[in-house]
């Protein structure tokens, strides 16, 4: 008897220890831009909440948008995750825009909190990566089309709202929590996460029943690695960047030996490029970056009054606004970080790289050099043999191809150790 109470007792224990691990949810929270620290968090996270055997993964979303190749990747590991995936548009306010909307109906369960929106996912919104201002009429309507086919597929394996999925892409449609639930858009509208998961509780996502009423949530944070990539593949860090490449190398430029400014411009150049093969870079904003440290430069050796530098800081200025695509509230570029920038670029220009090369063109003020081009008078007769002149207060030994008396004026031609190479001075 003794031995049947204990087994029965061990498979309660069993039985609960298994309940108790599938009335546990994993929860992680995407705010911002969608992009490979994005894709990266949220497959590391699937598979986190796969090895606590968790009844789902919350995705809970705010994005205006993003990079198709990232948006991809995270629908092929939804469509592959064994652990049901629920993308929650929240907290209110809150939006899935651009890729934000490919996600939210990649998602088991899309749900969303009130006052929130989903759509607006034309292709021109969706970053595609390299070069935005390459794209003429017929990449473009490829491009929709691309992106019209991949959420009509999405919407069409979610048994959602195939018709809507594909005007959002072609007319740019977006609508608020209310009416996505009312066009079968998403599945449920919750006003905060335990109203989410009591809506959940008993919902079938393919062969599982989820067990959610009475869940604990565990939130996932984003690994070290993962908040610094997500940081940096900002428009405005990669602008900050560019900033760096230009005052680390033109300042080591003009001002030879310093080392560190030239060693920040390279490393700040490495990133740079890796971020421009990402994100939506256009290549007439970098133009004209490029054209204005051009004019920056051809000013401080040309007399044009300052006329080259204002030339800079409007190209300047119209570079940084072109610099990324501004119709994306995911890759605008602020005011507020464009203009700061065009004042201290101009201000960097005009005062420290100016200073700097001015002082290298500029003629030798001090040293034995400067004895260069002036004259003297011969105090004994000089001759390719020797002789002696008297400058600066000091007797020098001199020689001279044409022979000159004493007391003749010479002028100095040439230095040669503490010897002074002097021709008589024409009258």
């Amino acid at each position: 008897m003794t031995r049947w109470a204990s087994l029965l007792i061990a498979g309660s224990m069993w039985v609960a220890g298994g309940n108790l691990r599938a009335t546990e949810v994993g929860l992680i929270k995407i705010n911002g831009a969608i992009g490979p620290a994005t894709a990266s968090y949220i497959s590391r996270a699937i598979d986190v909440a796969v090895a606590r055997h968790d009844a789902c993964l919350i995705i809970q979303l705010d994005t205006p948008g993003g990079l198709l190749d990232s948006t991809k990747d995270i629908v092929q590991r939804f469509y592959a995750s064994p652990v049901p995936t629920v993308v929650y548009v929240s907290p209110s306010g809150a939006s899935a825009g651009s890729a934000g909307a490919f996600i939210t109906l990649a998602a088991d369960v899309a749900a969303m909190a009130p006052n929130t929106s989903i759509g607006a996912a034309h292709p021109v919104s969706i970053g595609m990566g390299g070069d935005a201002g390459k794209t003429d009429d017929v990449m473009k309507k490829k491009m929709e089309n691309y992106a019209s086919a991949f959420i009509e597929s999405i919407a069409d394996r979610r048994h959602r709202n195939v018709e809507w999925a594909r005007s959002a892409v072609i007319d740019s449609k977006a609508t608020t929590a209310e009416k996505a639930l009312s066009l079968n858009v998403i599945d449920l509208i919750a006003k905060d996460v335990p109203d989410l998961l009591k809506q959940l509780d008993g919902r079938t996502v393919g062969d599982k029943t989820l067990n959610t009423v009475k869940a604990e949530v565990f939130e996932i944070p984003m690994a070290a690695g993962e908040r610094f990539f997500q940081l940096v593949l900002r428009p405005e860090m990669m602008f900050v960047l560019m900033l760096m490449v230009i005052y680390g190398i033109i300042g080591e430029l003009s001002n030879p030996g310093a080392i560190l400014p030239g060693v920040v411009g390279a490393i700040a150049l490495i990133l740079v490029l890796y971020m421009s093969a990402i994100l939506p870079v256009n290549m007439a904003g970098l133009a004209l970056i490029g054209l204005a440290v051009a004019l920056f430069i051809v000013d401080v050796f040309a007399s044009t009054h300052g006329i080259l530098t204002g030339g800079g800081i409007i190209s300047f200025f119209l570079g940084a606004l072109m610099l990324f695509d501004r119709n994306d509230a995911a890759f605008k570029l602020s005011l507020a970080y464009i203009i700061p920038a065009t004042v201290l670029t101009a201000a960097f220009f005009i005062f420290i790289v100016g200073a700097g090369l001015r002082a290298q063109i500029r003629p030798v003020q001090s040293g034995r050099e400067t004895m260069l081009g002036k004259t003297a008078s011969a105090i004994s007769r000089i001759d390719a043999n020797g002789g002696k002149v008297f400058i600066e207060g000091e007797h020098w030994n001199a020689v001279s191809e044409t022979p000159v008396e004493s007391g003749q004026t010479v002028e100095i031609i040439g230095i040669e150790g503490l010897t002074l190479k002097v021709k008589p001075k024409s009258q």
